[in-house]
């Protein structure tokens, strides 16, 4: 099973990898884990990618592919992988599809988490953190039963800055100008699969493992 997970900022991808991986026991790949875990380690290409970080620049592409050639070779990946936030271009791509063909990989599918903007801003926007112990609630959905606080350790619950609606709907904005090309794309070549991410959780995942890869695995 190699996939792709492409939807916007709140479609509840990172939370289906985590349910899928523990069903299938692939690997969840994420470019923001391996930037960090190159950067901690001290590699070559981690010590690169901090320069660009370190001066408020993009790491560029050729650099992110390098770190995910070397991340698909991993033992962990020989039954297969998610991978979750990249390609977010259709330049990365067009890299990413060369490398697998260099691998000799498959995609079996690019699934994309269709929801609304708005139901993206009641997620993210809902959203509450303990300052104290980390708990994570929400204004409507998991509110804590003692308000402000929480309810775990009486903390005071906060909203982090990139959950402000301004911030939500700016990052959505980058979303739709740079990644929804990339259903285009991937639509062109027969791997796309839409799920409603506006259902629940579990029907999320049960119309992803009803597709042939799930059955299979």
């Amino acid at each position: 099973m190699r996939l792709i997970f492409l939807g916007p900022p709140g479609s509840g991808k990172g939370t289906q990898a985590a349910k899928l991986i523990e069903k299938v026991q692939v690997a969840h790949i994420s470019t923001g884990d391996i930037l960090r875990e190159n950067v901690k380690l001290g590699t070559a290409l981690g010590l690169k990618a901090k320069e660009y970080m370190d001066a408020g620049k993009l790491v560029p592409d050729d650099l992110i592919i390098e770190m995910m050639r070397q991340r698909l070779q991993k033992d962990d990946c020989s039954r297969g992988f998610i991978l979750d936030g990249f390609p977010r271009t259709v330049a990365q791509a067009e890299a990413l599809e060369k490398m697998l063909n260099e691998l000799d990989m498959k995609l079996d599918a690019v699934i994309l988490f269709k929801v609304s903007d708005e139901v993206v801003v009641e997620r993210l926007s809902g959203r509450r953190g303990c300052r104290q112990c980390g708990a994570i609630y929400h204004i409507r959905f998991n509110p804590s039963l003692k308000g402000d606080s929480c309810q775990i350790c009486g903390g005071e619950l906060y909203q982090r800055d990139d959950d402000r609606e301004e911030v939500i709907r700016k990052r959505l904005d980058v979303y739709h100008s740079q990644t929804a090309p990339l259903v285009g794309y991937y639509g062109k070549r027969g791997l796309l699969l839409e799920v409603d991410a506006g259902r629940s959780s579990d029907e999320v995942l049960k119309t992803i493992l009803d597709a042939p890869w799930g059955r299979s695995e």
